[in-house]
């Protein structure tokens, strides 16, 4: 199974909607506030099953387009979203975005790093911005990750990636209970962990889940984002961690 199938299965899974979504949504796109989205046509760019693309549309976005590849994550995303008129879902490859000069704002959030091809999807994406349109990506970082490439991307690549995803759902098991039992502990001592202590069981288990399950997961340094972003037409490029000092938020306009 590819990435996206897997993807499928677990949004097909984990498809209700949480509060800490919405906490997750805006430490990724820190420091961007609510008001941001309102009134802008906007590109969610590998929705899973809908949970980015409803805020914005909360906030009183104009209109917001989202895709996906697998058509288990493209229904969900449907129902998640059902109550916005101003809402579309497509069945569709990130590689494949045909869309041009279009939108004002463009994200794409925990999608670009699972990808073997991450330059062309940001090209893609770029190109269906608007001048001067938003670009908003967050990635995995490796600064403040470092032990998640060392101890746990083995086991992905060799063992988690190639076993059926079912099975990988129960064997998750072994990791999220004494996960969750250490953050509702201790607390931290981390900001991410931290974070983690205030979510449910369940949404403890689908994030160890979720590492376990791709073919490809990149921990990119900020020099290894600078790299990837060079060459885009785009200006203004900002990197920087979000509050809970995970990942990496990139923000730029087109040029």
């Amino acid at each position: 199974m590819s990435s996206s199938e897997r993807f499928g299965y677990e949004w097909d899974t984990y498809s209700f909607m949480d509060e800490n979504y919405e906490k997750q949504f805006l430490n990724w796109t820190s420091p961007l506030p609510k008001s941001f989205f309102k009134d802008k046509f906007i590109l969610d760019a590998g929705c899973g099953m809908g949970r980015n693309s409803y805020w914005p549309l909360k906030w009183g976005a104009k209109e917001v387009v989202s895709f996906d590849l697998d058509e288990r994550s493209v229904n969900r995303a449907k129902e998640t979203l059902r109550e916005f008129k101003n809402s579309e879902v497509f069945l569709k490859s990130i590689y494949e975005i045909d869309w041009k000069d279009k939108f004002d704002v463009a994200f794409s959030i925990g999608v670009i790093h699972h990808l073997k091809d991450p330059k062309k999807a940001l090209q893609n994406i770029v190109n269906a911005l608007k001048k001067d349109g938003t670009l908003l990506i967050w990635v995995y970082s490796f600064e403040g990750n470092e032990w998640i490439p060392r101890y746990i991307d083995p086991i992905r690549k060799n063992i988690t990636s190639k076993l059926p995803v079912g099975l990988v759902h129960f064997l998750s098991y072994f990791c999220s209970v004494p996960l969750w039992t250490f953050v509702k502990i201790f607390r931290g001592p981390t900001g991410y962990l931290k974070q983690l202590s205030t979510f449910d069981f369940w949404h403890i288990h689908s994030i160890v889940f979720d590492q376990l399950i791709p073919d490809v997961a990149n921990y990119w340094s900020k020099k290894d984002i600078e790299k990837l972003f060079s060459g885009l037409n785009i200006k203004d490029v900002s990197i920087k961690m979000p509050p809970n000092g995970s990942g990496w938020t990139i923000i730029g306009y087109k040029k």
